[in-house]
């Protein structure tokens, strides 16, 4: 492996002219009497290879990947309609099925190349878990020893908090889906009690929800899709946790990952990138700078720099919303009541948001918020490039819509424990 990947001509060296695996492989696939299979393979030679010798055994196989050009390589399409109508008995792919595409009918999968990312492991396992009529169960043929991640579909398919330890209790079958039975051989039982004891990364846990919301939506997540469907007791250590935390860095993250479009990875090498990251990060332990924000934002329009009247409409938009006046006030005090924001004047509002939020802005954010002539705040112009770009407005409307729903969900959690 380099950097944590395998290096494809390593394993093609391993895995292809290997006649002792090709008849090893043949042997326990005709074993479970397959109709439709997907085999996941290391690289097109690879696939090549697996489809002429199960073809040449008597098994009718094709190889998929782009743009495929060799003997027994298939489209995509092509290979999904042979398949379903049994002309095929077998598709060997390479990057092609992992996530997105359905075959219900597959009654088995083989893994026969190794994964670095458990991610990938479960979205290959997945491309066999759906219901069809006529399969009463998959079979996975395992060669590589992804046995390691199998003790995870205990907990996939239950509806437990990631918090309960994924502990598996055998004579426990209550929180499976209806007839749906899981029967383990005693000595992975006891393999899998070994693995629960170790914590699974907070990592892989935030990739794992990440490309599961993505299925669910089939589009990329946005922050406030992470923040709305993302598993909460995830959600939590995610946020605790610095290091790890997608919020704080989303574009960032989905770099890492390789999920920014062509647009986007424009929008990362300019400085909009660096002003997303800082409201992001700005620190919002009362709820004041949000409305100076979304006043720049100005629903889609953003604006280079706001003058009184324009603070002071967002300002009262945003506290005359829902029950949001009762964060104008710094106290709990029993006078503060809807009757009493109602009554402080145009001049007061002003005064506190300069005072508060403006203020904290141009003194933490110098890079990004400005003191303007005929103005109360204003962007760098460096950002004036960059504010009509529609990756930039929706980057922007997404950090603020977010960081507004955190902070109401973290005052709830601390209004519950008080």
């Amino acid at each position: 492996m380099v950097n944590g990947h395998y290096v494809e001509s390593d394993l093609n060296d391993t895995y292809i002219g290997n006649v002792h695996r090709h008849d090893l492989i043949y042997k326990y696939y005709r074993k479970y009497a397959s109709q439709r299979a997907l085999g996941f393979c290391c690289s097109r030679e690879h696939a090549e290879e697996m489809a002429k010798e199960f073809s040449k055994r008597g098994i009718p196989s094709v190889a998929v990947y782009s743009n495929a050009k060799g003997k027994y390589s298939e489209d995509r399409k092509s290979a999904i309609q042979k398949l379903e109508k049994g002309d095929i008995k077998v598709i060997f792919s390479v990057d092609m099925f992992n996530e997105g595409v359905d075959i219900p009918s597959v009654d088995m999968v083989l893994f026969l190349r190794p994964t670095e990312s458990p991610i990938v492991f479960l979205q290959q396992l997945g491309r066999g878990l759906r219901k069809s009529k006529g399969k009463d169960y998959l079979n996975v043929l395992d060669f590589i020893g992804n046995y390691q991640k199998a003790g995870r579909v205990r907990f996939l398919l239950t509806e437990h908090s990631t918090k309960e330890k994924m502990c598996y209790r055998p004579t426990n079958q209550r929180d499976y889906p209806d007839d749906c039975i899981i029967d383990f051989d005693m000595r992975l039982i006891d393999l899998f009690e070994e693995m629960d004891k170790k914590n699974t990364k907070l990592k892989e846990l935030i990739e794992y929800e990440y490309f599961r919301i993505k299925e669910q939506l089939n589009r990329v997540p946005t922050r406030m899709d992470l923040f709305t469907y993302m598993d909460d007791f995830i959600y939590q250590q995610a946020i605790k946790n610095s290091k790890e935390n997608p919020f704080k860095r989303y574009l960032d993250y989905r770099k890492d990952l390789n999920e920014l479009s062509n647009e986007e990875e424009q929008l990362y090498q300019r400085i909009g990138k660096d002003f997303i990251l800082e409201l992001e990060n700005t620190r919002m332990t009362k709820v004041y700078k949000m409305p100076v924000l979304m006043a720049f934002y100005n629903h889609g329009h953003i604006r280079m720099e706001l003058d009184e009247d324009e603070l002071l409409e967002s300002w009262k938009e945003f506290f005359s919303t829902g029950s949001n006046w009762k964060d104008f006030f710094s106290n709990d005090s029993s006078n503060n009541t809807y009757k009493r924001y109602q009554q402080i004047s145009d001049k007061e509002h002003i005064n506190k948001i300069k005072d508060m939020p403006v203020k904290f802005l141009l003194k933490s954010s110098k890079s990004f918020f400005i003191k303007k002539d005929g103005f109360v705040i204003a962007l760098n112009e460096n950002l004036k490039d960059v504010i009509n770009n529609p990756v930039f407005i929706k980057e922007m409307q997404d950090v603020i819509e977010y960081r507004v729903m955190d902070y109401y969900q973290r005052r709830y959690r601390e209004k519950e424990i008080l």
